[in-house]
């Protein structure tokens, strides 16, 4: 009898045979140790530049912060990778008997093409002077990075973290920094082997410095739950 993974391994096959070479299916391993290739199975890869045994991507992390509760599965949402293309992608949370998350199953098809045939089209068929618009090319630039492995996830993290301020890191005051991380803490940065070492060089302070204003921020969402239940 075929046990979870291959199981699931044929439905990504027959996905990407039934779609083409423009649909990526990924399969990602939550319980793989430091999340070191969470990668067990890829269909597709080339379009991603991922293969087999590569790195998590954000839905990893999801799937990883506060054991998955309250996580449901996602459909038809924008993601882009770092050479710029474009996928609407589907993920899918399986479960075991106690509820716990065991592997992540990913859709992604390829609609760089599509976006840029429909700025063609809108070009074509705007009157002369009227700036033309593009609702999934604007959506796209917001949308999440797919990643290839833990580096590269806590750097897309971290960038994030630093967007979400407004300033470069050497510039913040200590509450600028103290709203990076805790960003970077509600991502699930720090559930990253060694994130903390990477996060603390990057914004030039010590390991006791970061984990002093990482259990400020803290203490400060406990104080604003403790009034929020008193009003």
């Amino acid at each position: 009898m075929k046990n979870e993974l291959e199981n699931l391994k044929q439905i990504a096959h027959g996905l990407a045979q039934q779609f083409g070479e423009t649909c990526e299916i990924v399969i990602h391993d939550v319980r793989t140790p430091e999340m070191e290739g969470t990668v067990v199975c890829i269909e597709n890869g080339e379009i991603s530049n991922r293969k087999l045994g590569d790195g998590p991507s954000h839905v990893v992390l999801d799937a990883l912060k506060n054991d998955g509760k309250d996580l449901e599965d996602r459909y038809g949402y924008l993601t882009k990778t770092k050479d710029g293309r474009v996928f609407r992608s589907s993920t899918m949370y399986m479960r075991d008997d106690k509820g716990q998350i065991t592997y992540v199953f990913c859709i992604n098809s390829d609609i760089t093409n599509l976006i840029h045939l429909q700025q063609m089209v809108n070009q074509l068929t705007e009157p002369v002077g009227i700036a033309t618009s593009n609702s999934a090319s604007k959506e796209a630039d917001g949308a999440e990075r797919i990643t290839t492995s833990v580096t590269d996830l806590l750097d897309d993290l971290i960038e994030q973290a630093v967007a979400k301020v407004g300033k470069p890191a050497q510039l913040m005051t200590k509450a600028e920094r103290c709203e990076a991380l805790k960003y970077l803490n509600d991502a699930g940065a720090f559930l990253i082997s060694k994130a903390a070492d990477k996060i603390g060089e990057y914004f030039g302070i010590s390991r006791f410095t970061l984990y002093s204003d990482l259990n400020a921020v803290k203490d400060k969402e406990k104080e604003e739950q403790i009034k929020a239940k008193a009003k």
